[in-house]
């Protein structure tokens, strides 16, 4: 195949761990800014501990900036919030907000209040292909397959390479298929998934990591 018909290859998205909050925020900025410098990252979902909203705008204003100012869209995740997901990311400067189990209503609600270009991203519990399909069809811009549940558990990575190609043979709307360990990763760059997501573990504390990574994305079309 000609290089120009080639499809692109995909390109990395940065998972931090759940429960992130101030204590971490400059080791955690530390490590987005070498991994984000050592490969080709698209974005980053910060997975926040609940607080309360001053608090949560602080946190990411002080965190975006390493991997925005690296060319990488950052989108907040805040399990278990009660307040505004959407004013804790405008106000912080992130660039979206990404829900996980997310019914249809709230993320209809929540693509009518993000303006400005700003992201829409779900994930969680997309394991049924219907589901897949009723969040795809709520204008989000990204599904997210696969990677960490709070609790530490994450689906079969046999299952996550099969709904990752299922849906980037079938739908336009892009998808990240995430990876939990180093040995998925090029599995996951086969699928036709436009980005392939990088749990903590994989590059929080190692940007060689982040490398080899990259490498195996750029190996994969």
């Amino acid at each position: 195949m000609p290089e120009s018909d080639a499809a692109p290859r995909p390109r990395l998205a940065l998972l931090t761990p759940y429960g992130l909050g101030a204590p971490e925020a400059e080791a955690t900025a530390a490590a987005l800014d070498a991994a984000c410098a050592a490969g080709d990252v698209a974005a980053v979902i910060l997975r926040l501990a609940a607080a309360d909203e001053r608090s949560l705008v602080n946190l990411v204003k002080r965190l975006a900036p390493s991997a925005q100012e690296r060319g990488a869209a950052v989108v907040v995740s805040v399990p278990g919030l009660t307040g505004d997901v959407v004013s804790v990311a405008a106000r912080g400067g992130a660039d979206g907000v990404h829900l996980d189990r997310a019914d249809e209503e709230t993320l209809r609600d929540l693509r009518g209040r993000l303006r400005d270009g700003r992201i829409l991203g779900t994930g969680g519990v997309l394991g049924s292909r219907d589901a897949a399909m009723v969040a795809g069809e709520t204008g989000v811009d990204y599904l997210m397959f696969g990677g960490l549940f709070p609790d530490g558990a994450a689906p079969e990575s046999q299952e996550v390479r099969a709904r990752a190609a299922w849906w980037a043979e079938i739908f336009e709307t892009p998808c990240i298929a995430v990876a939990t360990a180093a040995e998925d990763v090029a599995a996951l760059a086969g699928t036709g998934a436009e980005f392939v997501g990088l749990e903590s573990v994989l590059w929080r504390d190692d940007p060689e990591a982040v490398r080899a990574a990259q490498a195996q994305l750029d190996g994969a079309r």
